[in-house]
């Protein structure tokens, strides 16, 4: 009995509990940060939840969330800052958004995402997009209906953007930092930016009317050489850019009918291979494109129960595919000199003697490399629809 009592008593000492434990309502539960660059400073925006107004029992009909400002030298510095404001130490376990400003990502992100990339208490599952003409302070400062805090929409939308639209992507930080140290590997991030009269955006009216005056919308994707901003691909770009690095879940692509008209795409699955060589001496990539699609609309005089329209619909979206495509590389490598697709990583993999010598001189390189692109589109379904009525209605 007298053993028994001493062992409790020994393993009672490293029971001593949650050293780092904090009541919940000591914390600020931060959704969405927001880091600009104001002259010399570094401006930290963050969105915290008011608690009282997400809960049935004791909302007024106030915002659900409560900005806090601060600037600083350091990142850190700022949002210590903060507690000047804040009555709640500031908490971001549950980060769902974090927005860099255009004018700190034209400077350089790396300095900025140092403190977050080694902060034990941020899980990695949290979007990091670039806020396009407008700082981040003010993409957050925009009230959103539909989901309330406006933190929630930004991710669903952007989760939802990337399974249905192939122009956009959602970067957690733990991709970020592995292309922007990547050898052979550039980093791309989607835009982020206010539609309407952003003034009108923290206002109450903006959730309250059916067209809210301001939206916050997602928009293409920003090319950066090593971690600075060098400029941003068009909607068509940046649909060859995902259509490169193998991130199409689902999209729809429109394309030209035999004659007149148009006809929608649905793309439901798109497998993407590269592969890289040296042909004589010179780095190239080939770059192989399964697509399975449906016919989603059509809005032209054909017959789909023909095998040769089918053939020419499929011929047609290989094209268009494969003009995106190109148009995408020949941006990168002309207009930002920046390999956003792994090209490198490409001859890397393939062979690591030769890229070796070439990443030393990866710049000169890169801008003249070929890019041997094919794709190839099979046609499932017509949909519910064989033929489109349209014809018997005109």
């Amino acid at each position: 009995m007298k053993k028994c009592m001493f062992v409790l008593l020994i393993l009672s000492l490293f029971l001593t509990g949650c050293w780092d434990r904090r009541e919940l309502n000591e914390l600020g539960i931060t959704l969405a940060i927001g880091i600009d660059k104001v002259e010399d400073e570094y401006q930290i925006t963050t969105q915290v939840v008011v608690p009282s107004e997400i809960s049935m029992k004791t909302s007024t009909g106030r915002s659900p969330v409560t900005l806090f400002q601060a600037k600083g030298k350091t990142v850190y510095e700022a949002l210590r800052k903060i507690s000047k404001l804040s009555p709640r130490k500031i908490y971001a376990g549950h980060l769902r958004m974090l927005v860099l400003g255009e004018d700190l990502a034209e400077e350089g992100i790396a300095k900025s995402l140092d403190l977050l990339s080694r902060n034990w208490e941020l899980r990695s599952d949290f979007f990091v997009v670039i806020a396009k003409d407008m700082t981040a302070g003010e993409v957050l400062n925009v009230t959103t209906p539909i989901e309330s805090i406006p933190a929630n929409k930004m991710f669903s939308t952007l989760k939802m953007s990337e399974e249905t639209w192939a122009a956009t992507q959602g970067f957690i930080l733990d991709d970020l930092i592995t292309n922007l140290t990547s050898d052979g590997k550039e980093a791309v991030l989607t835009g982020i930016l206010v539609t309407g009269e952003q003034e009108m955006g923290s206002n109450k009216q903006n959730v309250e009317s059916i067209t809210p005056a301001a939206r916050i919308n997602f928009d293409d994707l920003a090319v950066f050489k090593k971690d600075k901003l060098v400029g941003w691909l068009t909607e068509r770009e940046s649909k060859g850019y995902n259509d490169i690095v193998n991130k199409v879940k689902n999209s729809v692509t429109a394309i030209s009918c035999p004659k007149e008209g148009k006809a929608t795409i649905e793309i439901i699955h798109l497998d993407s291979k590269m592969k890289g060589k040296i042909n004589k001496g010179k780095p190239e990539v080939d770059i192989n494109i399964k697509v399975k699609g449906n016919v989603g609309e059509v809005d032209c005089q054909i017959n789909l129960n023909d095998q040769k329209t089918i053939d020419k619909l499929e011929k047609s979206t290989e094209k268009k595919m494969k003009e995106n495509i190109n148009l995408a590389i020949e941006t990168a490598q002309k207009q930002y000199n920046s390999d956003i697709f792994g090209f490198g990583e490409a001859i890397h993999r393939s062979n690591p003697k030769e890229w070796k010598k070439l990443k030393k001189q990866w710049d000169v390189d890169f801008p003249g490399m070929k890019a041997n692109v094919k794709v190839d589109v099979k046609l499932e379904h017509t949909e519910t629809e064989g033929n489109s009525f349209l014809k018997e209605v005109k």
